[in-house]
């Protein structure tokens, strides 16, 4: 199901892509051509987000049933499409969030191993299977990615074939759904990177309110 008003941007891939830098610039831009624009993120960006970020990132939280990550990644992910998301979206404006649905399929799907099937039952009903207008794969070999971090988190933590899995499970649901995902390749400098997301993204914004 894809929203019929406003535009959902989604920004996904491994860590250290620059998902952040991405979709700040692409906040900013769109804002200063007059667009009501909400940035946002995932986990974390309500009330009940941030105790599931916190559980799920931190490093003293250790070992956690991979059962119980998903679940904790889905509430983080129905808390905030029904509080932030969603009504957004009614109200018209561009949403872009940094990390959504993908992640966990990459993540806790395919990096754990997990049924990439169960996993995706589990993150569709969470979201009331909204899904973006336009997912931006920000792709980069994992190795150089993690060599960005000098203190990592709880999921920073995991091993390199962890972010190879994740890093393959983003490829794969890119190349299955070419008409809603761009990939692009992240170590480009930045400022090109902004300028192809921009031209996907543009045909969109005539579903936006200014």
């Amino acid at each position: 199901m894809h929203t019929t008003t406003g535009v959902f941007v989604c920004f996904e891939g491994g860590e250290g892509a620059g998902k952040s830098t991405q979709a700040r610039a692409l906040a900013g831009t769109l804002t200063d051509s007059g667009f009501h624009t909400l940035l946002t993120f995932e986990p974390g960006d309500t009330a009940v987000g941030k105790e599931m970020r916190r559980i799920v990132l931190d490093p003293a939280t250790g070992e956690l049933s991979h059962r119980t990550e998903v679940l904790l990644y889905a509430a983080d992910k129905s808390e905030h499409v029904d509080t932030v998301v969603l009504p957004a979206l009614e109200r018209g404006e561009v949403v872009i969030t940094d990390r959504y649905v993908d992640s966990m399929l990459a993540y806790q799907g395919a990096g754990r191993a997990l049924d990439l099937s169960e996993v995706d039952t589990v993150a569709r009903w969470a979201t009331r299977d909204l899904r973006p207008h336009l997912t931006v794969v920000l792709d980069l070999d994992p190795e150089h990615g993690l060599g960005r971090f000098d203190e990592r988190d709880r999921i920073e933590g995991e091993s390199l074939d962890f972010f190879v899995r994740a890093r393959e499970a983003f490829l794969s649901l890119a190349a299955a759904d070419p008409d809603h995902y761009l990939v692009v390749d992240a170590s480009r400098p930045a400022e090109d990177v902004a300028d192809v997301v921009l031209t996907r993204v543009d045909p969109l914004l005539s579903q936006a309110v200014r």
